[in-house]
């Protein structure tokens, strides 16, 4: 007669993927994504990307940019305790995103850094032009690119944006395996409200269709920590908040 051994509590059988839950963490990679104040082309509504320069922040925008400044200067002083202080910006190359990260960085007493891959999606030939605008050139197209993988004409797509993020906060956590832990400081990104989209989607991994329903109004703040494993992996990522104003 054959006997077949029984599993017993005290030796369970091990799932394939447990593998997950036993790795090691260092300590949380913060990050502050901060939306560049308004322009005059934010405020009527035009699409604004990064095929040009421009445009610079307006008059509230500036205002915008110091009220930020302010709010990020008390993170870890008095507000998200549990986040460190700011010790690194990183900003857009873009006019509206370098002018509200000096003001930042004026405040904090830290130098800015540029990356390009933190730009915003380049519009193509939908630059300057409204939502409606679109539909009436290019019909439902623009409905089609919030989804995710259609890029504007001449321009980018979400998917595009999203895969640049992911490669930007791959590098994060590679550098951020190598830093003694006293020195981590929350690092500070100066951005767009598509790439900020793109940031949070590929740090959480939504599905492409889902990023662009997140939405970070002007000046506003989103605060993500990452979960890095000792060799550099992004393993993790919690959103503490997405898009607080700070006027």
């Amino acid at each position: 007669m054959t006997h077949t051994p029984a599993t017993t509590a005290s030796s369970p059988a091990t799932p394939a993927n447990a593998h997950r839950f036993e790795r090691e963490f260092l300590p949380p990679l913060s990050l502050v994504l901060v939306r560049h104040g308004v322009t005059d082309m934010t405020s009527a509504q035009l699409l604004s990307g990064s095929g040009v320069d421009g445009p610079p922040l307006s008059a509230a925008g500036r205002v915008q940019a110091a009220k930020a400044a302010d709010a990020i200067y008390r993170i870890g002083r008095g507000t998200w305790e549990r986040v460190p202080k700011a010790s690194r910006i990183v900003a857009s190359p873009m006019a509206r995103t370098q002018e509200t990260a000096a003001t930042i960085g004026r405040r904090l007493g830290v130098k800015v850094e540029t990356d390009e891959r933190v730009r915003e999606i380049h519009f193509g030939d939908w630059e300057g032009l409204t939502a409606e605008q679109t539909i009436e050139r290019d019909g439902d197209a623009i409905l089609r690119w919030q989804d995710g993988d259609v890029a504007a004409p001449g321009g980018e797509s979400i998917a595009d944006v999203v895969a640049r993020a992911r490669e930007f906060l791959d590098s994060l956590a590679a550098a951020h395996a190598h830093l003694p832990t006293a020195a981590d400081g929350a690092i500070v990104v100066v951005s767009h409200a598509v790439a900020i989209k793109a940031l949070v989607g590929a740090a959480m991994g939504f599905p492409t269709d889902r990023v662009s329903r997140i939405w970070p109004i002007p000046a506003s703040l989103t605060i993500v920590q990452l979960r890095v494993t000792p060799t550099g992996e992004l393993a993790e990522a919690h959103t503490l908040c997405i898009g607080a104003p700070t006027d």
